[in-house]
């Protein structure tokens, strides 16, 4: 090999190991114009009251990158105390909810804080952090329903019943005797306009969902159940984490340190804070 190889050859290798190197950092390694690092976090702005979008910075919303739009939510209120304790800025995508785990997987965002459950399956192409909320699964239904009145997930029988594609809430249609089961929605207000409409009388979705949703809608409810006569969960179904590239564990334990010094309590009240500002509440 002469000399001209040999010292292409090592300026490759040297840009390998920087690369490796950098690639275990937590956080992205995009510099903000302020010199920090930034903390690049997906979710789909539009599942109020975990994020939504709104036309400006109002209440401490975050800019949507390569958008004249702000995003705000229970989701964006937690990343930003993230992104604080790791001096970095916050950079918030828009991506919809199918494109979040594999944006964590190629590296597009670092962190998916999207209202998402720590399920089996997701861990298998994703890590998760410790929860962020604890959602218990309800009903969703029309005041003047007969649906409203239910005591028990039995007395929901015969229901016309859907929820958001790809989510657990989805599966637990299944446990209502005799329902008439439609296709998944792509997203929160989809799920309430079919509601609204009458396209179905019944969606099974969380306690934050569907009390932002009856906060916003006031023809609709939410009905909860005694844990007996409730839908039968698993941990799974209701611990909701943050999903980080799987092995990224610097990231992992500067979100967990956060995470670990807020209570349950904790989480409930910025829950509320975020139904209240939702923008269809005002």
């Amino acid at each position: 090999m002469n000399l001209k190889k040999f010292l292409k050859a090592a300026l490759c290798g040297a840009m390998v190991v920087a690369m490796a190197v950098t690639a275990g950092c937590g956080g992205s390694d995009k510099k903000a114009d302020s010199g920090k690092k930034v903390l690049k976090v997906g979710m789909e702005c539009a599942y109020a009251p975990y994020n939504w979008s709104q036309p400006s910075a109002d209440g401490g919303a975050v800019k949507i990158a390569g958008s004249n739009e702000y995003a705000y939510g229970y989701d964006v209120m937690i990343a930003k105390k993230l992104a604080d304790s790791m001096g970095a800025d916050l950079e918030i995508h828009k991506i919809e909810w199918d494109g979040l785990a594999p944006a964590v997987v190629s590296g597009k965002i670092d962190a998916a804080i999207a209202g998402m459950s720590i399920t089996s399956k997701r861990k298998e192409s994703v890590d998760f952090t410790k929860p962020y909320y604890y959602a218990t699964v309800v009903a969703l239904v029309k005041k003047d329903s007969p649906q409203a009145q239910a005591k028990s997930v039995a007395d929901l029988k015969g229901s016309v019943a859907t929820s958001q594609l790809n989510t657990i809430w989805y599966d637990q249609i299944d446990q209502v005797p005799d329902v008439k089961k439609i296709p998944a929605i792509d997203n929160v207000p989809g799920m309430i306009v079919a509601l609204k409409s009458g396209k179905c009388n019944l969606i099974v979705t969380d306690i934050p969902t569907a009390k932002a949703a009856a906060f916003a809608n006031p023809d609709l409810t939410m009905v909860t159940f005694p844990e007996d006569k409730g839908f039968k969960t698993s941990k799974e179904d209701v611990e909701i984490g943050i999903a980080i590239k799987k092995g990224n564990k610097e990231l992992a334990d500067a979100m967990n340190k956060v995470l670990s010094g807020m209570t349950e309590a904790d989480f409930n009240k910025i829950m509320d804070e975020a139904i209240k500002k939702q923008p269809l509440a005002k």
